[in-house]
């Protein structure tokens, strides 16, 4: 693995390895757990809590966790959180095998799954620049293949293996995700350890976590960065929310169609993590985010217009791929600049705005359907993301980007040349 030539850290490999193989897991259960709640009641309000509960870790303690994480050595957060992780699902396990399972018991796995997760990946957001020597090829190199084996495992392999283990028994995806979390904790338990950050002393949690969610709120260029997921995940809630609906009433196809249509997504998206790098590079990251953002936009419009599956498809590649590039170049671009004794709190709040921003999405896909037409979410998504463009253009351009990576090189400088001091003689 390299990065403009050089070597990426050999412990980098052990972090992909541990995250690919928790994706895997991950996209078993995405199947999964839907079709085992499924097995036990068919009312959809019962259905929609087993859903909704693994995003409310991060919508009650989003920010908190992040003030944790923080405060705690990070590759001890990863390997402890895929542990216990592993460790709770054999509870469900037990109960499907001894014919217990209930909603109730599912819709607490899942809670506690998403904290777990919440853990995990805020630790994970901000180790990978301490492994990186918060290098800005390093990172975009790293979270592309990140994002790839993520788009892969969950989205490509891990759906379809959940649905056929399920088969075999209740307990049998279960277990399997119990098993890929703890490949990943013994994965991550053997990465280097990383310097913690120096504490803040005498700061209660709550003000270290007004402290993280400030340091977003006043700089314009990770504010602009919060914000393309925010306002993103509004307009592909609305959009996700009535997809089945248009694939078949627009597109006349069926249920196969539309498995395709989702395929052709994530293979967009794989795409452009790939390309995410080469695009940075070639354009600047600010004008990359741009160029992005608006792709996504008009490649929603198109799918709206789109009078057949097959342009529909190319549509949401389309989209799938401003997404996929977004999705590295963001996050790298903000482990790059912010100090790390904050990582953990500015990741995990800009990721707290991205969920709570995604339950107005589905509300609001659901309302323009019901009284404008199957189309009108789309065309409102495409409106939402153009003039989300707009917005952020100038909040996250290649000058104030620039200006963040002069700043937090100079940063660093400053602490290593105060770390050399303090070295005796």
């Amino acid at each position: 693995m390299s990065a403009g030539g050089r070597k990426l850290p050999a412990g980098f490999g052990r972090l992909w390895s541990a995250q690919t193989v928790s994706s895997l897991g991950d996209g078993v259960m995405h199947a999964a757990l839907p079709l085992l709640a499924l097995t036990l009641t068919r009312d959809p309000m019962a259905l929609a809590v087993v859903a909704a509960a693994g995003t409310l870790p991060w919508l009650l303690f989003g920010i908190l966790g992040g003030a944790l994480v923080d405060r705690w050595d990070r590759r001890r957060t990863m390997w402890i959180a895929d542990a216990a992780r592993a460790g709770l699902l054999v509870i469900p396990a037990a109960a499907a095998v001894f014919d217990v399972l209930s909603i109730p018991l599912l819709a607490t796995v899942a809670f506690l799954l998403g904290l777990g997760g919440l853990f995990f990946d805020t630790a994970a957001s901000a180790y990978l620049p301490d492994l990186l020597g918060r290098d800005p090829a390093f990172l975009e190199r790293a979270n592309a293949r990140l994002r790839g084996a993520q788009t892969a495992m969950s989205g490509f392999a891990g759906p379809p293996a959940g649905s056929a283990l399920l088969v075999l028994g209740r307990a049998v995806p279960l277990l399997a995700d119990a098993v890929s979390f703890a490949l990943s904790a013994v994965l991550v338990r053997s990465l280097p350890v990383a310097p913690r950050p120096a504490p803040v002393a005498r700061e209660s949690l709550l003000r270290q976590a007004r402290a993280g969610a400030s340091y977003v709120f006043r700089d314009r260029l990770l504010l602009g960065l919060a914000l393309r997921p925010a306002v993103g995940n509004i307009a592909f809630l609305a959009v996700e929310t009535v997809l089945a609906l248009f694939a078949h009433e627009r597109l006349g196809v069926g249920a196969l169609g539309f498995g395709l249509l989702l395929t052709a997504e994530a293979t967009g998206g794989l795409l452009g993590a790939g390309v995410a790098s080469s695009l940075g590079r070639r354009l600047g990251t600010g004008t990359a985010l741009t160029c992005t953002a608006t792709i996504e936009g008009l490649a929603i419009l198109g799918l709206a217009a789109a009078p057949n599956p097959y342009l529909a498809g190319l549509a949401l590649a389309v989209c799938g791929a401003g997404m996929g590039a977004t999705m590295v170049l963001g996050p790298s671009l903000r482990q790059a600049i912010v100090p790390a004794h904050l990582m953990g709190r500015v990741a995990a709040t800009s990721r707290m705005l991205a969920m709570c921003a995604a339950p107005f999405g589905g509300f609001l896909g659901g309302w323009l359907a019901t009284g404008y037409g199957v189309r009108s979410p789309l065309f409102a998504a495409a409106g939402l993301l153009l003039a989300m463009t707009a917005v952020t253009a100038t909040m996250t351009g290649n000058r104030r980007v620039e200006a963040a990576l002069r700043g937090s090189a100079e940063r660093e400088r400053t602490v290593e040349h105060r770390a050399d001091e303090l070295v005796p003689a």
